[in-house]
């Protein structure tokens, strides 16, 4: 039916929900990392080879049959953001910081003895770390010229009885953001910006902004246990318990703040998303010693099994040129669960002991996140959609992580880097998105203590499409994480 005019403000405030499990989900959930004591963070998390650190449970197991003692550890961190974006040719920055518990753990020397053959030592031990920080805040805002989310709504609706409309395109058009074009049978449409279909083209130049606004981490409790047989073989394994907690919230405004679109003021699309996660893996892995000075190592992590809980909630409002008061329906959300398997991963590394002087280390990982795979949905959803796109989207990748220690008396000075290999196919929007890090750290050690600092730079570049329109440039955004960890620990 034709809003005839827009005689009448209105300002529609729908709420719907939608199943929002999608590829970028599997991607979030999958990507890890690793962010343990600062030790390890200088270094770059190359400890596959090395061990004997309280984050290598969650690496390569063995590194627990390094232990020839007790341990505990506590490893706060603090964290400064910035974000800066780039759309059509309009640029805006954010800065903000935050702090989390980023580890804590304890090891125990179950068993240990001078012997030179066979079992040495036995360790047990216990840790937690984050895996992947999820909080970013940051706004895209430009004047577009040649579209609008009412486009792509509108494109979504086209063929469909206004009558049978779900979802955004639903609301949208109770919104008034969209209409059925007069002498179409009520299955075309046209959007506010071509005064529903009565202009040949649309009149744009309306002002987006969307303000982005994520919280959350994941992070994995390690129980492990390992030891040395004959200061040659380090063996170990960990049972990973891992949480997961995301919230996400966009809100994408689209405003004529200039009077250039007849009869329109603004509409406001928000989107609101929830999930809580518990997953299950197993980690096995060894280090070998053939001679003093190199250790290599290898360990194999299993794929986490996630049991995620979804909760979904979605506005839209809309205001035209007249001011009466608004109209505003009733609130729906809806909640979801289901299963992501992760994928597996290989890791492999080299340490080389420059006598008591300095430590050079290096980590290979592959993992292929084509291999992520959603199942076993609540409401019986067959995710056949999603998992055909994670296979025509994502390709196997590989990390590097590079580490180094100098030693001077008990002051110890450590670098790394990391790479973090590209997740997307060619072609696909974000073929080119990679994760750089370099880290620096100092420490200061003796018998039963020890105190340890490290900063660390995680940086990358990445595309970001607000809708789907032939006509709409991506935007840029670009991301730098500076954090700074302490770690405090005790032998016994």
């Amino acid at each position: 039916m034709k809003k005839a005019g827009l005689i009448i403000l209105s300002i529609f405030t729908i709420f719907f929900s939608v199943s929002s499990q999608n590829i970028d989900d599997a991607l979030r959930y999958s990507q890890l990392f690793y962010n343990g004591t600062a030790r390890f963070n200088a270094m770059g998390g190359a400890f596959t080879a090395l061990g004997g650190d309280l984050s290598s449970l969650s690496l390569n197991p063995a590194g627990i049959g390094v232990y020839r003692s007790s341990e505990i550890t506590v490893t706060p961190q603090l964290i400064f953001n910035n974000y800066k974006s780039l759309f059509n040719n309009s640029k805006t920055s954010d800065v903000f910081s935050q702090n989390n518990l980023n580890q804590i753990g304890v090891v125990i020397n179950m068993i240990s003895n001078d012997k030179t053959e066979g079992l040495i030592n036995l360790n047990v031990g216990y840790s937690y770390m984050r895996t992947n920080i999820f909080r970013e805040e940051y706004t895209i805002k430009g004047v577009s010229t040649n579209s609008s989310m009412a486009d792509y709504w509108a494109g979504r609706a086209e063929g469909t009885n206004y009558s049978d409309l779900t979802g955004p395109e639903g609301y949208a058009f109770d919104a008034w953001v969209i209409d059925t074009v007069t002498g179409s049978g009520g299955s075309s449409y046209g959007t506010v910006f071509s005064n529903y279909g009565e202009n040949a083209n649309s009149t744009y130049g309306q002002t987006i902004r969307r303000i982005i606004s994520n919280q959350g981490y994941s992070g994995e409790h390690a129980f492990s246990v390992g030891g040395n047989y004959s200061n040659k073989i380090y063996f170990g394994a960990t049972l990973g318990i891992s949480r997961l907690s995301y919230t996400g919230d966009y809100e994408h405004l689209e405003a004529d703040y200039d009077n250039v679109i007849p009869d329109f003021k603004n509409f406001t699309y928000i989107d609101h998303f929830e999930a809580t996660g518990t997953g299950f893996s197993l980690k096995i892995g060894a280090i070998i010693k053939p001679v003093d000075f190199i250790r290599i190592g290898f360990a194999f992590h299993s794929p986490i099994i996630y049991r995620i809980h979804e909760y979904t909630d979605v506005n839209i409002s809309a205001a035209f040129d007249d001011n009466l008061p608004p109209v505003v329906p009733e609130t729906t959300s809806s909640r979801y669960s289901y299963t992501l398997t992760t994928p597996f991963r290989a890791v492999a590394g080299v340490a080389i002991q420059i006598k008591k002087l300095a430590v050079v280390s290096a980590d290979y990982e592959i993992v292929d996140y084509r291999m992520a795979h959603f199942s076993n949905a609540s409401d019986d959803y067959k995710y056949n959609n999603e998992n055909d796109g994670i296979q025509h989207v994502f390709k196997p990748t590989s990390n590097l992580r590079l580490g180094t220690e100098f030693r001077l008396s008990n002051l110890y000075f450590r670098g790394g880097y990391g790479y973090y290999g590209k997740a997307f196919k060619s072609g696909e929007l974000n073929d080119n998105l990679d994760y750089n890090s370099y880290s620096l750290g100092f420490g200061f050690r003796q018998a039963n203590f020890f105190f340890d600092l490290a900063y660390t730079n995680l940086s990358s570049t990445q595309k970001y499409l607000m809708y789907e329109n032939p006509d709409l440039q991506p935007a840029t955004i670009s991301k730098t994480r500076n954090a700074f960890t302490a770690t405090l620990g005790f032998k016994f």
